[in-house]
């Protein structure tokens, strides 16, 4: 396998920076684990690193290439994207303040929504795979950082690393986002949270819509 070490600390510090950057996959791991616990935060951050190995698929196989030279084909997915994200962003918009009842159950809801594995991987795979910047990321990294000279194995290898690397930053974030100080503030005065989340992501998708 014609790994090459430069290359891949690069893609490395490339991804580093993109993966710690505020963004839907930060936001929607981030509220999964203080709203419905760490189960749940876990697989949406199993669901984002299977988006990246989507996103690696179809740049390993030259669709990237495809997306990039045909407008209208990812100007589609910029309007999915979009859509998605202010849907969410609204959902989050409607958080109401939590009663008596509410804070009292909130154990028994959070093993509930654990249960819900294929919600939350969806969730995190959807946010990822449907993200236009996502996408450009993935174009830029697989048709100017790694060599067209590179083989197979190696992009592969790469994509392996990128998905793997995803998928233990987001686990940090899950477990960091359970620590019972920040989940006992976040019960009483997490829908002020979920509302400001909510009104990022409405953000994000103007930005993503008008940049």
């Amino acid at each position: 396998m014609d790994i090459n070490y430069s290359v891949w600390a690069a893609i490395a510090l490339m991804h580093f920076v993109a993966v710690v950057s505020p963004g839907p996959d930060f936001a929607v791991v981030l509220k999964q684990g203080l709203q419905k616990g760490l189960k749940p935060a876990l697989w949406t951050s199993f669901g984002i690193s299977m988006g990246i190995l989507l996103h690696v698929t179809y740049s390993v196989l030259g669709i990237s290439l495809l997306i990039k030279t045909t407008p209208w084909l990812f100007s589609t997915l910029l309007y999915i994207a979009a859509a998605y994200f202010i849907y969410i962003g609204f959902s989050a918009l409607k958080s109401k303040a939590p009663t008596n009842d509410d804070t009292k159950n909130n154990e028994s809801e959070a093993v509930l929504t654990s249960s819900k594995w294929y919600k939350s991987f969806m969730l995190g795979f959807l946010t990822n795979g449907l993200n236009p910047k996502a996408t450009l990321f993935f174009l830029a990294l697989f048709t100017v950082a790694i060599p067209a000279s590179s083989s197979l194995h190696a992009k592969i290898f790469y994509g392996l690393y990128l998905a793997l690397a995803t998928l233990v930053w987001f686990c940090f974030v899950s477990y960091v986002s359970n620590i019972k100080k920040i989940r006992k503030a976040y019960q009483t005065h997490g829908y002020w949270f979920d509302r400001f989340m909510g009104l990022v992501l409405i953000i994000m998708a103007i930005l993503l819509l008008f940049t």
